[in-house]
């Protein structure tokens, strides 16, 4: 006897995969075309240009190999920019754990003018790179800044000439880059903080832990999420950082030559000395690096981020 169709022993017809044509295309098209435009495209033309060497009007480009990878690895610019970039990185970093301890104070119940407090740390990253350079160009003044100014007051005889002394410069650039970034920061770990359940902290304080155990075993493993973001973020801001110290030291700053940043470099190399295939080949070592950084970062916050 034949199961009769629908029953329970007959099996279900199975419907045909439909199609839908050209209309998905037609609405991802020209996002595809944009990112193929502006992100594929100059990266392949860059890679060819990094073995090319090019004429001196620019007319001409003849391939050279792995020459200007060899070139830009013997040259001293070239390790004096990556040390002067990771230290300009390190100090971004150091941003992330002031911005957990900032947010988490303007996020406690009771505090007044919290929101006045968020805007006064966000205003500095809305600013221009170029009107915050000249802000802090006349603070490290180091005849009539208001730095060196306090300095004197407190008895240093001699300070520094900041964004004029080899060593310094790069520290003081770094400050600054520092000082712009905690409100990007805190606004993002704000909005990581607003999900964590006030319960948590109730049962804990009933439990006996004081704000500090509450702030190390609940507050941060929670906001690891948002941490692990900011550290992407901030590590690949330090690799391309470069209008901030363009701005402050300009072109004829005599500690410029020890205080370029690998972005620096390129510029220097691609637009004041006209050697674009070499500056190509700098641009393709930041990819690297910093894909090979982005990289690590992904692979270890499987150790760390908390995603609960």
């Amino acid at each position: 006897m034949k199961p009769r169709r629908g029953s329970a022993h007959s099996p279900l017809p199975r419907r045909k995969p439909t199609s839908d044509g050209w209309w998905p295309l037609l609405f991802v098209g020209p996002l595809l075309v944009g990112v193929f435009t502006f992100y594929i495209y100059p990266i392949v033309d860059n890679f060819y240009i990094s073995f090319t060497k090019q004429s001196a009007f620019g007319t001409k480009y003849t391939f050279v190999g792995l020459d200007n990878y060899k070139a830009i690895v013997t040259k001293p610019e070239m390790w004096t920019s990556l040390l002067n970039t990771l230290i300009y990185t390190g100090v971004l970093l150091l941003g992330v754990p002031i911005a957990v301890i900032l947010a988490s104070l303007i996020a406690k119940p009771g505090l007044r003018f919290a929101s006045l407090y968020r805007v006064a740390f966000f205003a500095p990253y809305l600013a221009m790179p170029t009107a915050i350079a000249l802000v802090w160009r006349l603070i490290y003044n180091g005849d009539f800044g208001i730095l060196n100014y306090l300095l004197r007051s407190v008895g240093v005889a001699n300070p520094p000439h900041w964004t004029a002394t080899p060593g310094w410069a790069i520290v003081a650039v770094s400050i600054v880059g520092l000082w712009s970034s905690i409100g990007f920061n805190m606004i993002i770990l704000s909005a990581g903080l607003k999900n964590i359940s006030a319960e948590l902290y109730e049962a804990a304080s009933i439990d006996g832990a004081s704000p500090w155990k509450q702030f190390f075993s609940i507050t941060v493993p929670l906001l690891t999420p948002s941490i692990f973001f900011l550290i992407v973020v901030q590590a690949i801001n330090g690799f391309q950082m470069f209008d901030l110290l363009f701005a402050m030291m300009g072109t004829s700053n005599p500690a410029l030559p020890s205080s370029r940043t690998l972005v620096y470099l390129f510029y220097n190399e691609g637009f004041q000395l006209n050697h674009k295939g070499m500056a190509a080949a700098i641009a393709m070592v930041i990819l690297l690096i910093v894909s090979l950084i982005t990289l690590v970062q992904f692979r270890w916050q499987k150790r760390w981020v908390n995603y609960d």
